[in-house]
């Protein structure tokens, strides 16, 4: 691939300048990038700071009387390390473990309390949701902190695919690594046991498919309730869902005033989520968030920063973010783009187009009617130099998750909306085929749903940001019903699958693999144990009543009393609880196979480049 960016340094002169290869970027708009960005030593020096975005400049005998650099490579930096062994290795990582999960699983349940989060220079927050509060733990001790991160990624898997049972995955992976290090000591194969763990998970999640139910409208408030341990909460988002429908979106957002209000407007998902982490712009829920922003939405694939100028320059002069909707961002494209979102010359997010073939057109067709904007392509005769700010699309806010893009349009564009939804209407009374007109009703669907807005309001601003964390879950965890129906909550269905590990065992040769099995069925136990010593009774005690109860009886932690909890609306989704083992298993046995933790020993000079002057350099 060409470098796009090129340091011009004459000879004469004290500072280097920057200027554009053929055909590449040759506009103020992001050569100033590489200008506030850059530092370099004149002469064959390379660069005086690893912070900065490029190690080295290759000359090129080509620029006649100057001498030209070409910026290639990333700054490498070897610092020492600290490498553990065995017992002591797998004992660090343990007490990391333990560390994210004593502080998460207090949370567990309808009597489970608080944590407070305390940051330097921010307001404390009291938070109640697992994801949350492990993604701020963070240990002196850089072996346990590798232990910390590892659950961490527990609880972040369970949210990517779930968005909730953060909380019951982290108390699963602590009993896995618990119980699994004990065998690990006593002497068996780690690389067995991971087998046995990985091979009961799979029975289990497909033993978890089986015992769902489909999830009715009137379980919709009972799922959010569970959730967010909040009845109120649980009747405003059952409501809401029975607004904009099974397939509707639920968006919640902060409120400027102390209500809290559910809005249905005009809005649409679709499964795709941004091409690269790096225009995420919020850290702690990793997604990308773009207010009164702009949409470019064509089937083209765009791999030079050439193609999309005339856009970048017409949308940076609007001083408005935005989002680039198109088969995909490669190359020299994505890079440029990344570099100035990165820098702050530009709000920006690049993801690719939903759907296939003929079908992504039509889908970019009804994006384009929601926010009011033209799907660029060659087809129309439409090409990138000519597109006007009246071509794109708008919209008042768009968030980006890792696999998934909502976009908030408003009520600007009802009309179009409403003529598009009849023109589908009347294509599917005509359509003779079966997978056609489903296709249709989901693209009605979409467009005419809607999206329900949740604004949380609270007295302060503490417990705004609770309640909306709250919200959050409520609303995943209703979502994840719909994919995959309910089952039993309380931790009763895990605990009620235990014995079919005991069948399942009989299928397994190799003994270490039993003892996989073993451990896993071990960790069933943990989330309705915890769930009763959260509300104050025995937690083993619970626990061996209720295993030779019926697969519905369990134990209602609010009320105190064993009874049916289908019944008793004591219910999750069948996907938040499949989602939280698969999690638990896959990283819980990994650390069980793990003989060496290999950690960066801490930096003892502040000085980079010892002896460079570095006082000059701006970053």
């Amino acid at each position: 691939m060409s470098v796009a960016f090129v340091l011009v340094l004459a000879p004469s002169a004290a500072t280097p300048t920057v200027t554009a290869s053929s055909s590449k970027i040759q506009t103020p708009l992001f050569r100033n990038v590489l200008q506030s960005r850059l530092a370099f030593v004149q002469g064959e020096s390379s660069i005086a700071s690893r912070k900065l975005f490029f190690s080295k400049f290759k000359f090129d005998a080509q620029a006649g009387s100057s001498r030209r650099y070409v910026a290639t490579g990333l700054p490498s930096i070897q610092m020492a390390k600290d490498v553990i062994f065995d017992e002591v290795s797998r004992e660090a990582l343990r007490r990391g473990v333990d560390a994210v999960a004593n502080a998460v699983r207090i949370t567990m349940g309808p009597k489970g309390r608080n944590v407070v989060l305390g940051n330097t220079g921010s307001l404390p927050r009291i938070v109640n949701d697992g994801v949350t509060i492990a993604r701020e733990v963070e240990l002196e001790d850089p072996a346990e902190n590798a232990g910390v991160k590892l659950v961490q990624e527990v609880a972040s898997r369970a949210n990517d695919e779930a968005g909730d049972g953060t909380t019951t995955a982290t108390v699963l992976a602590k009993e896995i690594v618990t119980c699994g290090l004990k065998y690990v000591a006593a002497g068996a194969n780690p690389v067995s046991l991971r087998r046995g763990i990985e091979k009961t998970c799979a029975m289990l999640m497909e033993e978890i498919r089986k015992a769902a139910k489909p999830v009715t409208e009137d379980d919709f408030e009972k799922v959010a309730a569970i959730s967010s341990n909040d009845p109120e909460i649980g009747k405003l988002i059952g409501d809401a869902m029975k607004k904009v429908g099974r397939n509707g979106i639920l968006q919640v957002e902060t409120s400027k005033s102390v209500d809290t209000t559910v809005d249905i407007e005009e809005g649409m998902e679709f499964d795709r989520g941004f091409i690269s982490a790096q225009f995420v712009t919020n850290q702690v829920k990793q997604t990308v968030e773009l207010q009164n922003a702009r949409i470019l939405i064509s089937d083209k694939k765009f791999s030079a920063i050439s193609e999309l100028l005339p856009v970048l320059e017409k949308v940076s002069q609007a001083a408005q973010p935005l989002l680039i909707i198109a088969d995909d961002v490669t190359g020299e494209a994505l890079s440029t783009l990344v570099l100035n979102k990165t820098a702050g010359v530009l709000s920006v997010c690049a993801v690719k187009a939903p759907s296939f073939a003929q079908r992504r057109i039509q889908n970019l067709e009804d994006l384009a009617v929601l926010t009011g904007g033209e799907v660029i392509t060659e087809e129309k005769g439409i090409t990138i130099d000519k597109v006007t700010l009246e071509m794109l699309g708008q919209a008042e806010k768009i968030t980006v998750y890792q696999n998934r893009t909502v976009i908030l349009a408003g009520d600007h564009h009802k009309e179009r909306i409403d003529a598009r939804v009849k023109v589908l209407q009347r294509e599917m009374a005509t359509t003779e085929s079966e997978y056609d007109k489903e296709k249709l009703a989901e693209r009605i669907s979409k467009l005419s749903g809607g999206i329900a807005v949740i604004r949380v309001g609270a007295p302060t601003e503490t417990e705004m940001e609770s309640n909306k964390l709250r919200y959050e879950d409520a609303c995943n965890a209703t979502k994840a019903a719909v994919e995959e129906g309910i089952v039993p909550g309380g931790g009763v269905c895990l605990l009620k699958l235990a014995p079919k590990v005991d069948e399942f065992k009989a299928t397994l040769a190799d003994l270490d693999e039993k003892l996989g099995a073993d451990i896993v069925k071990d960790a069933l136990y943990a989330p309705a144990r915890q769930i009763a010593e959260n509300a104050g009774a025995d937690g083993d005690v619970i626990c061996e009543k209720l295993k030779n109860e019926a697969f519905e009886i369990g134990y209602n932690a609010l009320t105190g009393v064993f009874e049916d909890l289908s019944a008793a609306g004591v219910i999750d989704p069948a996907k938040v609880t499949r989602s939280a083992l698969e999690a638990a298993c896959s990283i819980g046995s990994l650390i069980l196979t793990t003989r060496c933790v290999v950690t960066n020993l801490p930096e003892e000079a502040d000085d980079p480049i010892p002896g460079a002057d570095l006082s000059d350099i701006s970053i």
